[in-house]
């Protein structure tokens, strides 16, 4: 595990102009990788791709910024039961950190989960990163819930698109005050507004 790495959890108000900057470097050096227009969300200083969080937490260490989880209280639907989560977003580790354990010192995150006072986190990740989530579920703190479509409001409005898009993701549950064996049962979930 990264021992020289410190944590930082902030709300969004709280980040200042270098801080936005600093992270959208972060994003387009992490995301880009995966394809330039993963990148493309974070350029001239923007650190949100969608939604903008509500709280950061944010790790460095002495080359800066070494990963990134956003929080965003919302509501979604899971087929027709609404429901209070903190959906998870912007995750994101250094290419020169992964492997080193960083994603597992992120369980700090669950104690201020708790404190939100949501019986569920929920995020997505691209099914490349299947192999990486299995790892970080592996000790029961999240699951995996497979075979569901996300449908999500698209950031920007575009006048030769649709408002929203579908995607075929890994949905990642962390049960926080309720048991996983709640998590509604059901094929499409929608996010009242866009993805993080």
């Amino acid at each position: 595990m990264c021992s020289d790495v410190r944590w930082r959890l902030c709300w969004e108000n709280e980040l200042q102009q270098a801080d936005h900057v600093e992270l959208s470097e972060f994003f387009r050096k992490t995301y880009g990788p995966t394809g330039a227009f993963n990148a493309e969300p974070f350029e001239g200083g923007r650190s949100w791709a969608g939604a903008r969080p509500e709280l950061r937490a944010i790790s460095y260490d002495a080359h800066g910024v070494a990963g990134h989880i956003g929080i965003l209280r919302r509501f979604i639907k899971v087929d027709e039961v609404e429901l209070l989560v903190a959906d998870l977003g912007l995750y994101g580790v250094r290419p020169d950190l992964e492997g080193q354990g960083i994603s597992h010192s992120m369980r700090l995150v669950y104690p201020v989960l708790q404190q939100l006072g949501v019986p569920f986190a929920f995020g997505t990740v691209r099914h490349a990163m299947r192999n990486h989530m299995e790892r970080f579920c592996r000790d029961g703190l999240a699951a995996i819930v497979s075979g569901v479509r996300v449908r999500s409001t698209l950031a920007d409005v575009y006048l030769d698109l649709p408002t929203t898009r579908v995607e075929d993701v890994l949905v990642v549950v962390v049960p926080i005050g309720r048991s996983m064996s709640e998590w509604p049962s059901g094929t499409l979930i929608v996010r009242n507004g866009p993805e993080l």
